[in-house]
């Protein structure tokens, strides 16, 4: 019979060789984890490798365009105002938001006038103006109204001051109002709210932008700002002066703005591809945006 030593020995040998065994089984998952992990790895490196070679990660962006939608376009009812013309609507996203772009306008008064569209501060009257450019809405159009802010009034097929696209859009832009002095009047040293070569939006009712838009040929300074500021003119000035200095008679409204004895017609206008570096800004005074849709109506501009 075995002594209670021998017995012991035994069980302590049958605990080692247990420990030892499991201590085995450890080291062992512990490698086929690492070579797991390993085979993934090597997996995903050869998988993004691939992928690089095939270009899935080259991506150029284009800081011209703004992927998230920009624009609002509020539908206007069409059927209670037959002034109104559906043309469709601009795009909302990928729309050019830094940069300029050219616009020209060729008239029945001599040279065509240019004009560059501030892209920055009103990137939706741009995409406005071009997606109308493009479905030739202001061709053989009248600019019907030589304002007294000292501006020509264009853009309107109907030439009764209520019509436009069958959509409109907010106001951006919009310039702040002049400082007054002690007099209550502008300062004297106050640049005008609109300089001479000024391009702006006009709407009726206000907010509510479409297709009308007015060239100032003359500065022009108010304490109320009206008209959210687009771009200027670059090129054909003297036209515009021309026309301002036309007589008018009544539009048929008490109004003494409609030019006279010559129509003054839009023959063409056409808006180019946007310009990344403008040589100058196409703002011509210090702005404010703003911003909000306006509610939809039944007139529109």
């Amino acid at each position: 019979m075995a002594s209670s030593r021998d017995r012991q020995r035994k069980l302590a040998r049958a605990k080692l060789d247990r420990q030892l065994a499991r201590r085995a089984s450890a080291a062992k998952r512990r490698r086929q984890i690492r070579a797991g992990v390993g085979t993934a790895l090597i997996l995903v490196l050869v998988i993004a490798g691939s992928a690089w070679a095939l270009g899935a990660f080259d991506h150029e962006p284009d800081e011209n365009t703004a992927a998230n939608e920009v624009c609002l376009w509020t539908p206007q009812n069409t059927a209670g105002n037959s002034n109104l013309k559906d043309v469709g609507e601009p795009a909302t996203t990928g729309l050019p938001i830094t940069g300029t772009r050219p616009m020209t306008i060729a008239t029945n008064q001599g040279a065509p006038i240019s004009v560059e569209l501030n892209l920055a501060s009103a990137p939706c009257a741009a995409a406005s103006i071009a997606h109308l450019a493009s479905q030739s809405f202001y061709d053989n159009t009248k600019c019907h109204e030589i304002m007294a802010e000292g501006a020509v009034r264009c853009g309107d097929p109907s030439g009764t001051g209520l019509g436009g696209p069958a959509y409109s859009f907010h106001d951006e832009n919009m310039p702040n109002a002049p400082e007054a002095s002690p007099s209550a009047s502008p300062a004297p040293d106050e640049p005008p709210t609109y300089p001479k070569g000024t391009v702006a939006m006009i709407a009726n009712p206000p907010g509510a932008n479409g297709s009308q838009f007015v060239i100032f040929f003359k500065d022009h300074t108010t304490a109320e700002p009206k008209f959210p500021i687009i771009g200027r003119v670059t090129e054909g000035l003297d036209v515009v002066e021309k026309i301002g200095a036309l007589p008018t008679v009544d539009n048929g409204s008490g109004e003494k703005v409609k030019p006279k004895d010559d129509d003054v017609v839009i023959q063409s206008l056409t808006v180019g591809e946007p310009v990344l570096d403008p040589a100058s800004p196409a703002d011509p005074t210090p702005s404010s945006a703003a911003s909000g849709a306006p509610e939809a109506s039944t007139n529109a501009s």
